[in-house]
Parts: C-alpha cells; sequence; structure tokens
C-alpha cells in the first residue's frame, strides 16, 4: 500500500493506491526506492485491484528474462469495489483520486537516474473508461499519459444508462475527445474488446469513437489478436495468459534504450501495437528493419520453375535456397502466395534482384510481409507491386528432429476469389447457399455480398473432402471483415465438417464499400464446399446483444398501456378489468411505434430539427441509434413483443401472489368486519414525512424500497376487505340455495378476479366484493409498476449499502426528488380503492395520459433508463389526484 498524502487521504476515504510485487523483487521494493518504468492498472465496475496481478506476474518473469536490464512498477487502485457501471455519481470522485495517484507514482521516481515523466495506464471496464476521463480534468496534464490500454470498456456509451450522471459523463468524456482531437496525437490508446464472449459488454461498444486522427488510437477484439485467436468473457480478459503476453510483449518493445522509458514517438508506438495486436509478421519486432540481408551459409541452391511447389521436411541436416524466377511468371499470374509451418521467429522468405546469377548473395526481407496464423505463417504478395524483383528465394534451414512444411503457388487473383451472395433475414434457415471449391492451391477467398448489418447472422459450414487419406495439415478458415479488426479463426482438421457463426460486431460503414471474406487456407487436391444459412438463433441473439438493455422500456410501456386501458374501462362501466384482458386489448405496438417512427424520419429535415430543438425536446434515442449503424428493421416489434409476454407473466405472478394469500388469509383466520380508513391521518402523514427525511438524509432508493415493501405487506388490507365480505356473504343466513350460490361464487372470486358479483339478495355485500375485486386488480398494476421503479433505482441501494461506513449520505443521488414524491403517492394509493377514483372529473385525463407517456417512453427511454421512473410517477400522480378532485 502506497502512503498517500493526508489531504488525499481524507478526501477520498474509500479510495487506495497500491504497488504489486512478488518474491525478492517485493522486498527490495518496500521502501520504494523505484527504478523501473510506472504502469497504473484501473479496476472496472465491482473490479479489485489484485487484478494487476497477471500482468505485473508475467512483466516480472520477462523482466528476469532480460536480466533486469528494463522492468516495470505495476500499481493498482483500489476503488472500493464500487458499482460504477450502474451508479455514475461516483466516476467523477474516481477520475480525479486516480490525478492524485499519477502525481504520487510519479513523485516516487524524483531525483532518480532515468526518472519517468509520464506513467502509462491499462483500464478494465469502466477503469478505461476513468482512464479517458482525466483528459477532461482542468488541471490535467495530457503529457502525463503516454500510453492507454482498455481492455472490455465501453467506450461509446453505458450498457445500462440507469441514472443522468452516467450518460453526462460519457457524453462530457467523448465530446471532449472529439473536439479536442489535435490535442491526444501524442497519447496513443489501444482499446482490446472481448468478442461473443462477453455478454456483459458487447464489442461494439469497445471500439474507440471514430476520430480524425487514426495514427493514434487502435480498437481490437481479442479473437483477431495473433496468438490469441480467441474470444474472452468480460473478466478473464483481465487474465488471459494470451492476452497479457501480448500486452507485455508490446510494453518491452516500446521501451525507449536512451531514456530507459516508454519511447515517447507516437509513430512507433503504434508501430507497436499494430505488431502485436493487428498483424503479427512471426518476426521479433524491430524499428527500423534492414532494407536488404545477405543469404550466406554452406546452403545449396535450386531454382523451381513450377508455377506450384510444395516441401516437406523432417530431421534434414542440410539447408537449401528454393529460387522461384519471376520472369516467366508475370505474364500468367498477379500474385504469388507462400505458407510455412514452421512458426519461428526467423526470417525465411527474400526477394531478390540478380538477373544473372543463379545465387543471390544480397535480398530483400519480405518476411515482414508475412501474417501468423495459428497452425502456420503466410504470405501473399501482388508482383506488379516488386516490379524490380527477378526472383523470390524460400529458405529452409536444417530440421534437426522437426517435421514441417512449405509450399507455394502463383496465381491469378480472379480465379481464387467467389462471391457467395448470404441468404435473405426472412428464410429462416430454411434456404441456403452453396459454392463448391474444387482445390487445387493453397488458398481461396469467398467473398459474402451484402454482408453489411448487425441483424444479420448465418451458420456456414465448410464440408472438406479429399481424394486420398494421406495425413494432411489442418486447414484455416478466416472469417475476414475488413472495416474493423474483428475477425475470428477456426482451425479444422481435413476432411472435415467444419461449422463456423458468422456475425458483425459493427455495421459497414458507409463510405465503405469492401466485402467480408471468408479466406480458406486449404490443402491441394480437397474438394470444399461452402453452405450459408441464415441462423434465426443468432439473428435473436444479436437483438438481445444490441437491445437488451432496453428491455425494461417496453415491458414498462405495457404495463403503463394497460393501467390507461383499466381506467378506462373504469370510467366506461364502473368495473376494473383483469390486468391480462387488459394487456391483450391495449398493449399494441401500433400506437407506439408508427409515430416514434415518423418523427426520426421527419428529424431528417432542417426545419423540423430546428423547431424540435426550439422546444427543447431531446433527440430521439431510435435516431440516435441509427446514426450508430445499431438500429434496424422491425427490432422494436419484436423488443415489444418480448416487452409484452415478460409484462402478462409478471401481472400473473402479482395476481396469483395475491389470491393465494387471501385464500390462505380466509382458511386460517375469521376476520371481523374491517372499517375503510380515510386516504390521509396524521399518521400516514407522520409516514411521509419520515420516509422523506430517510430520502433526503440517506439515500432515495432506501425510501422508495421502503414504501414499496409498506405498500405489498398493506396490500392485506385489500385482501382483507375482500375476504372480510365474502366470509359476511356466506354467513348471512340464506336459503340453502342462495347459500350454495354464494359458495360458488366465493370459489369463483378467489380463484380469479376476473369475474365480478352478480346481484344477489344481500345488494350491499355484493357491491362490497365487488368493490374489492375492482380495487385489487387496479392494486395489482400499480405494484406491477413500482417493481419496475424499484429494480431501476437499486443500484444506487446496493452502491451507498457498499459505502455507508465512510458516508450516511448518498451524494449525489439521483432518486432523491423522484423518491419523495413517490412516498407520498403510495402512501395514499394504498389506502385508495376504485369508489373514489370513478367518480373523478380527473378520471378522462388520467386515462388518457398513459398512452403518450407510453409513447414518450420508448422514444426517450431507450438510451435513458433513468428516465422511465419520471413517467410513471406522473401517471400515478394523476391517478391520486384522482381521488381527491
Amino acid at each position: 500500500k502506497i502512503k498517500l498524502p493526508k489531504k488525499t487521504a481524507r478526501r477520498y476515504p474509500a479510495y487506495e493506491l497500491y504497488l504489486y510485487g512478488e518474491g525478492n523483487y517485493a522486498e527490495e521494493n518496500k521502501n520504494l526506492l523505484l527504478t523501473g518504468i510506472p504502469v497504473l492498472f484501473l479496476p472496472g465496475n465491482a473490479g479489485s485491484y489484485k487484478q494487476v496481478r497477471s500482468l505485473g506476474s508475467i512483466a516480472l518473469r520477462k523482466a528476469e528474462d532480460v536480466d533486469f536490464k528494463y522492468h516495470f512498477n505495476f500499481f493498482s487502485v483500489n476503488f472500493n469495489e464500487e458499482l460504477v457501471a450502474l451508479y455514475g455519481g461516483s466516476l467523477q470522485r474516481q477520475t480525479k483520486f486516480v490525478h492524485e495517484c499519477i502525481k504520487v507514482i510519479l513523485k516516487l521516481y524524483k531525483d532518480r537516474d532515468f526518472a519517468p515523466s509520464s506513467v502509462a495506464i491499462v483500464g478494465h471496464s469502466m477503469g478505461g473508461l476513468v482512464a479517458r476521463a482525466l483528459l477532461t480534468l482542468k488541471n490535467f496534464k495530457p503529457e502525463l499519459i503516454n500510453l492507454l490500454i482498455t481492455q472490455a470498456t465501453p467506450h461509446v456509451a453505458p450498457v445500462m444508462p440507469l441514472d443522468k450522471y452516467l450518460t453526462d459523463f460519457y457524453t462530457a468524456v467523448n465530446n471532449h475527445w472529439i473536439l479536442k482531437a489535435q490535442d491526444l496525437r501524442n497519447l496513443t490508446t489501444l482499446s482490446v474488446a472481448g468478442g461473443f464472449r462477453d455478454y456483459q459488454v458487447r464489442s461494439g461498444l469497445a471500439f474507440l469513437p471514430r476520430l480524425s486522427q487514426h495514427d493514434s488510437a487502435l480498437s481490437v477484439v481479442s479473437s483477431a489478436v495473433p496468438r490469441a485467436w480467441a474470444s474472452t468473457d468480460h473478466l478473464s480478459i483481465v487474465w488471459c495468459k494470451e492476452l497479457i503476453l501480448a500486452t507485455i510483449r508490446a510494453f518491452f518493445d516500446l521501451i525507449d534504450e536512451n531514456t530507459r522509458q516508454i519511447t515517447d514517438n507516437p509513430k512507433k508506438r503504434m508501430s507497436v501495437l499494430n505488431h502485436h495486436f493487428v498483424r503479427h509478421p512471426a518476426k521479433m519486432y524491430e524499428e527500423n528493419p534492414e532494407a536488404f540481408t545477405h543469404l550466406t551459409g554452406a546452403f545449396s541452391w535450386i531454382t523451381v520453375k513450377a508455377s506450384k511447389w510444395t516441401y516437406s521436411v523432417y530431421n534434414d541436416s542440410d539447408g537449401k535456397y528454393f529460387a522461384f524466377p519471376l520472369a516467366s511468371h508475370r505474364k500468367s499470374y498477379s500474385h504469388v502466395f507462400c505458407e510455412n509451418s514452421m512458426l519461428d521467429t526467423n526470417s525465411w522468405i527474400y526477394g531478390c534482384m540478380n538477373t544473372n546469377s543463379s545465387m543471390c548473395l544480397e535480398a530483400a526481407d519480405l518476411s515482414w510481409r508475412a501474417e501468423l496464423l495459428p497452425t502456420t505463417k503466410v504470405v501473399m504478395l501482388k508482383l506488379l507491386d516488386y516490379p524490380s524483383l527477378s526472383h523470390i528465394v524460400i529458405q529452409v534451414p536444417p530440421a534437426v528432429g522437426n517435421k514441417y512444411t512449405l509450399g507455394c503457388e502463383f496465381f491469378k487473383e480472379d480465379s481464387r476469389t467467389v462471391q457467395l451472395p448470404v441468404t435473405r433475414l426472412f428464410s429462416f434457415g430454411f434456404s441456403s447457399s452453396k459454392i463448391l471449391l474444387n482445390s487445387t492451391g493453397l488458398l481461396y477467398n469467398v467473398q459474402l455480398q451484402h454482408f453489411n448489418q448487425i441483424y444479420q447472422a448465418f451458420k456456414i459450414y465448410i464440408d472438406s473432402h479429399c481424394q486420398s487419406l494421406k495425413e494432411r495439415k489442418p486447414s484455416v478458415y478466416r472469417l475476414h471483415i475488413p472495416w474493423s479488426y474483428e475477425d475470428s479463426i477456426t482451425v479444422a482438421k481435413v476432411p472435415s465438417l467444419a461449422e463456423i457463426s458468422a456475425k458483425l460486431h459493427t455495421a459497414q460503414p458507409h463510405s465503405d464499400s469492401s466485402l467480408p471474406e471468408l479466406n480458406i487456407y486449404s490443402s491441394p487436391d480437397c474438394q470444399y464446399e461452402v453452405i450459408l444459412k441464415t441462423s434465426l438463433l443468432q439473428v435473436l441473439g444479436q437483438i438481445v446483444r444490441f437491445h437488451a438493455g432496453a428491455f425494461p422500456v417496453y415491458i414498462v410501456s405495457n404495463i403503463l398501456l394497460t393501467y390507461g386501458g383499466q381506467l378506462s374501462t373504469l370510467r366506461a362501466t364502473g368495473q376494473c378489468s383483469d390486468f391480462s384482458l387488459e394487456l391483450v386489448r391495449t398493449a399494441k405496438p401500433y400506437k407506439a411505434e408508427p409515430l416514434i417512427s415518423i418523427v426520426v424520419f421527419l428529424q431528417g429535415f432542417n426545419w423540423f430539427r430546428e423547431i424540435w430543438e426550439s422546444l427543447s425536446l431531446p433527440e430521439v434515442d431510435a435516431a440516435v441509434l441509427s446514426s450508430q449503424d445499431a438500429w434496424f428493421p422491425l427490432v422494436s416489434l419484436i423488443l415489444f413483443l418480448f416487452g409484452t409476454g415478460i409484462a402478462y407473466w409478471s401481472g400473473v405472478f402479482f395476481s396469483t401472489s395475491l389470491r393465494l394469500f387471501s385464500s390462505l388469509w380466509l382458511t386460517l383466520i375469521r376476520p371481523p368486519e374491517l372499517q375503510k380508513d380515510k386516504l390521509i391521518t396524521p399518521s400516514r402523514l407522520c409516514g411521509m414525512i419520515s420516509l422523506a427525511l430517510v430520502s433526503w438524509t440517506t439515500c432515495g432508493a432506501l425510501a422508495v424500497l421502503i414504501i414499496y415493501l409498506q405498500y405489498f405487506m398493506g396490500s392485506y388490507k385489500l385482501v382483507h376487505i375482500f375476504v372480510t365480505s365474502v366470509s359476511h356473504f356466506q354467513d348471512s343466513g340464506h336459503s340453502k340455495e342462495t347459500s350454495q350460490n354464494s359458495s360458488t361464487h366465493t370459489a369463483k372470486a378467489q380463484s380469479s378476479v376476473d369475474s365480478i358479483p352478480e346481484a344477489t339478495q344481500s345488494p350491499s355485500n355484493s357491491k362490497t366484493v365487488a368493490e374489492a375485486v375492482n380495487s385489487l386488480k387496479m392494486h395489482i398494476t400499480v405494484l406491477n409498476l413500482f417493481t419496475w421503479i424499484v429494480l431501476l433505482n437499486l443500484p444506487s441501494l446496493i452502491y451507498w449499502l457498499k459505502n455507508l461506513r465512510y458516508s450516511v449520505r448518498l451524494d449525489p443521488d439521483p432518486c432523491r426528488s423522484t423518491a419523495i414524491i413517490l412516498v407520498c403517492i403510495l402512501e395514499i394509493l394504498m389506502n385508495s380503492s376504485t369508489s373514489e377514483v370513478k367518480s373523478s372529473k380527473l378520471l378522462k385525463i388520467a386515462a388518457k395520459v398513459p398512452l403518450p407517456l407510453s409513447v414518450a417512453m420508448l422514444a426517450f427511454g431507450r438510451m435513458h433508463l433513468y428516465r422511465v421512473p419520471h413517467f410513471v410517477t406522473f401517471s400515478l400522480l394523476l391517478h391520486v389526484l384522482c381521488c381527491f378532485v
């Protein structure tokens, strides 16, 4: 633990700074006499400062390999595992604390040789966003950070925008990075996303906002990172060994030998990151590789004139040079492709400019043009790009105890490129696109036409058949997305049936016309059949991946429409309809979605946008999502139907719970007659004031939860009225037939609250039972609505509970004012009944308001979930006013 200045420790009592170490290294650095290169790790949402161990430990092993000529000091910040992805009120505080930590870290190196003037930062999840936010601070000097690596950080937008502080923080950070782009050119930023295994942060959110300067920012998906080639979940990206090795190798390659710190040259930093995270040539990184090299050694020279060549080596003690003259191939072929299964980091392919000699003593090293794949390293050269080359030379070193194969072929690009149109979305997997490749070569490119949207998802099956049963090298299939670094690679034995999932993290930019490709690094003399089908399950998965955060909006919208329908029925007939029946009748997508679509369309016109902005209305969320290429046709309908289903079952849950409670109450207790109380009594007024004080002095979500539990438990009073009325109705001393009819009616009323008692010989009792049933139905809907308000405010309550030992009052509190209003509303509603409401002058307005509120909720709440409780609160407020007016 690093001791912080008293002022800093007092201002941030929940936060700490640590230095990681182990073994002798830890003992040597106890006195903080540091001589290394500082790296600061920032954990994310509910993350631990101990997650730095993976980076620190592997960096220490690497330093031991170079005899501590260079080494890194890894620091880590303890954010007390705060839920900053769900509560944004502490993000600004975390950012300011990190700024103080950077100053403390740099002071530890004061007066040392090669003292650093900047810090490299590695941020996981929300820690990466906090690191980017440092540049928005007024007193922060941008030169204090030279390198920023983020892991699974949602840069574009919050995953769950549950409070205004979170969305405002994102807006401030992203706007600053766009407006001040030129000032950030000296900061190199790498964002690594986890891929499809990361269910918490989809990789599209982890792509840095598209800036004008592409030379200082890089975004990649872990499935495309060389030597990793795998997707990670949200947590394992921190300790995935392959990614950690790539990161540490990059760190060591970034060191400037003169300053013994990370280089100040932004171009070198980007070159190193591209080498380790984008395209690895199977060579050790060199900043300025020599243009020419001498081919020496007692190797025999062999000239190969054929257009196709393969060579297998096993335990060969002699080295060889294979020379391919280009003069005879330039007229017939456009490209040359070579592969080598020896995965070492030595040079192996050269370009020779000698035209007269059979030997080439000086040649250009073309190995830097190669690319590393899981089982081979490959290089493809366009002959027109190398007009001065006379030969391609392949070096085969002695292979003692090793076995590997090499191959080269000359070909025309058109002969190895085929186009395959993808199937339509509404084919539902019943139709397919097929293509048959009779492989005589080593490479095929299958271009996937019309594959450019995020809602498209396919299954690609590659069936390989070979003429002979001899052992063959495995085939490598790569799905290459040209507009972003999100490739995925599959290795399959030959022959076999391989299955590949094809879906996108980001849609194709409008300015890009390239096609996604399926690269097949094949075995010669094998036949490959490529079959592509639409995968309906994965299409739905894409909808969930991109829009799961909007589910609460659609669920509450359905409940709100049902609530308005119940009020309308109450006004028209004097009876409250059942929740499930009213949901089927009123919750229709055509009531809300067409209006939103019209507004989004009109916002494309300047005159409408000016009117919209003059009214100070926020931008429609669907328009923002469309601009981010994250919105597509029919998605709103699908989400609405999902919301209808969840709303239906939540209504069934609450009505069943109260029904069972009423049956149990009648069985166990013979309740006395219950007198109905007034809506406002001194005790209830005291309850409102006390809960308002709880909200103001502690946490608004706590007051909301207390009143919710009070409302839920207070529902027994309504059940009490219902059961008491039925009980007295049974004991009223009627004839046997009347008694039997009333018993039958009681059973019906207990088993379903759908039916209203018919007129009987005791109209007062019948009226009371009907009133109780109506009120019970209305309270079920209100309880359903209020449950979602509680769920949306729960993260701030959890945050408050975790930090209770540091502060009793949550500051800032996203729901304090809303909580005070809800406390007053619920205290009155829990004692109300439909008898006061159905005679109200405001009932007509209260019944019509939920529809426009539902439309507004869908328009402005998809990307701002914290607005949902405001719409519900306004509707419930009108309900309360109906009890008095």
